[in-house]
């Protein structure tokens, strides 16, 4: 049955894709890469270059060399990396043997760490010098039995029998790839939540799973980018699953150029983008309100740039249309979660058709609805406030080893239960206005954090801003605000409480006000609501 966003589709695009009629399974996907774009960039880093031809090879010899140290189909491999070319060889290459890729932040902490490497039984790891010492002092508390280092110090690194350096795995051999993958079972990925809302949970991703969204991403995008022919900036962290869906699978599937930039530095981003001719930018809010601050930003030609994408947190429409004045790029906000690949939602590019606030509305062959949040099964109608469900062939398998959670948020026929409040207009376009258990519930009326947070953002001298609820005798919860100021550091409590009246009914108004220096953030920028709750 037709649906009511089909219409929002730019020309020629198809609402369903047919992956009966691609290849599932990344191996696949990578040799089909290497034989029509043998010559084009794969990876371009710090003045050196690998083609699609070189680093078909490259993948094949670290393969082979896993199978050499022991490694058999479905043992996982952790991948402790910041956004280097090794992060991109090191995935490709377990995807390649039919390992599976387990993508971990560098910034977790000993016991996080030690918690997701013996959640998902990795058995090797590979990381960088710098974060040798953190896995160390876990090492002798897992079940890891080697551990490869990439250098980024003139430092040696000493091998010691389970500790080995990078170039062990970049020893010739024959080559290696996996040729009996069920793209519908295996596993490509134990991708982790990233645990903001409670203990981290893997999320098993099989190789139909990634790859059917970056399928849907290519339909949706056929008209705007040429394969062969792009681009991308790694800008978002590689370990977080949309900056390695957008910026490190997607880019293979279309023979696209991946430009890894090891930390988010806005002069040295934006010259990037200038020099070297970006043409899609995968982003998220803070580095557009970051890049906005340099007095000089209208001086970098970014023109080059044909697709600016937006996600990991709600977009400010203020934000957005500030960006978009300074620079002459149009940005695409979008929606996904790890359990789903993790794209479901992005807006159509086109002005004429975009909405800016929303989220958009699903990719090609998902299929989205709206359920009563108490019970999660009665469909409301449009405009009305309620659960955000998907269903697709991008939707995860479940949580490893974790069947009672993997039953809160899967149903028996298919639909994944975001746990994100959201409405859906007449023409699909979906809003989000926050988080299931972020709802504020205030002398009996809901108060969506979003929709305060808008009318925030607005302010010429608020520069960034977080709303949570606060217990109350009177009212049950508080609107309470927390606010970075921008350089008019004079504003008082009743200065932004007075500004709220003006824009919001009563109970929406914020009763508690906290300046900070800063808010605290995710890897990929996401304000951490639950830790200033």
């Amino acid at each position: 049955m037709e649906q009511n966003w089909y219409k929002s589709y730019d020309s020629g695009v198809s609402p369903t894709v047919d992956f009966t009629k691609v290849d599932l399974t990344c191996p696949g996907v990578l040799k089909s890469c290497v034989e029509k774009f043998p010559e084009v960039e794969a990876i371009r880093y710090a003045g050196k270059v690998i083609t699609y031809k070189e680093f078909g090879e490259m993948t094949a010899t670290i393969a082979g060399n896993f199978k050499l140290f022991g490694l058999e189909k479905q043992d996982k491999v952790c991948i402790l990396l910041p956004n280097l070319p090794e992060t991109i060889l090191s995935f490709w290459s377990v995807e390649r043997a039919g390992l599976t890729g387990v993508m971990t932040n560098p910034l977790y902490s000993e016991r996080e760490l030690m918690h997701q490497i013996n959640n998902s039984e990795s058995k090797v790891i590979i990381t960088v010098d710098q974060l040798l010492p953190k896995v160390k002092a876990v090492l002798s508390e897992t079940c890891l039995k080697y551990v490869f280092v990439v250098r980024t110090t003139e430092a040696e690194v000493e091998a010691d029998g389970k500790i080995l350096p990078w170039e062990e795995l970049l020893k010739a051999n024959r080559g290696y790839t996996c040729d009996n993958i069920n793209p519908h079972e295996d596993l490509a990925l134990l991708q982790y939540t990233g645990g903001t809302t409670g203990i981290s949970k893997g999320c098993m991703l099989t190789h139909a799973n990634i790859l059917s969204n970056a399928y849907m991403l290519q339909e949706l995008f056929k008209n705007e980018l040429i394969d062969g022919d792009e681009r991308f900036v790694g800008v978002l962290p590689y370990f977080h699953v949309y900056g390695l869906q957008i910026t490190m699978l997607y880019p293979v599937l279309i023979g696209g150029t991946m430009l890894p930039l090891v930390r988010f530095v806005p002069h040295a981003f934006l010259k990037l983008l200038m020099n070297e001719k970006i043409t899609v930018l995968a982003s998220a809010p803070s580095i557009f309100s970051a890049s906005l601050t340099q007095k000089d930003i209208d001086s970098y030609d970014i023109s080059s740039v044909k697709l600016v994408i937006s996600g990991s947190a709600p977009l400010p429409v203020a934000l957005m249309e500030d960006f978009e004045r300074r620079t002459g790029a149009t940005i695409v906000e979008g929606y996904g979660l790890s359990e789903a690949s993790p794209v479901t939602h992005l807006s159509p590019s086109h002005p004429k058709v975009r909405k800016p606030g929303s989220i958009g509305i699903p990719l090609p062959s998902i299929e989205a609805k709206i359920v009563d949040v108490e019970y999660g099964i009665k469909e409301l109608p449009i405009n009305q406030n309620g659960e955000l469900c998907v269903r697709g062939a991008n939707v995860m398998k479940g949580y490893y080893k974790n069947v009672e959670a993997t039953k809160d948020v899967l149903t028996d026929d298919g639909w994944l239960h975001t746990g994100d409040i959201a409405y859906v207009d007449v023409d699909g376009f979906c809003y989000i206005t926050d988080r299931k258990k972020d709802l504020i519930i205030s002398g009996g009326f809901n108060v969506y954090p979003r929709e305060v947070e808008e009318v925030l953002y607005r302010h010429p001298d608020i520069v960034e801003a977080c709303v949570v609820g606060v217990k109350s005798e009177l009212r049950g919860e508080d609107v309470k605000a927390f606010i970075v100021l921008g350089a008019n550091k004079t504003l008082t409590e009743r200065d932004i409480i007075s500004y709220c009246r003006k824009n919001l009914a009563n109970f929406k108004v914020p009763r508690q006000i906290e300046f900070r220096e800063s808010l605290p953030k995710s890897a990929v920028g996401k304000i951490l609501r639950r830790e200033l709750r």
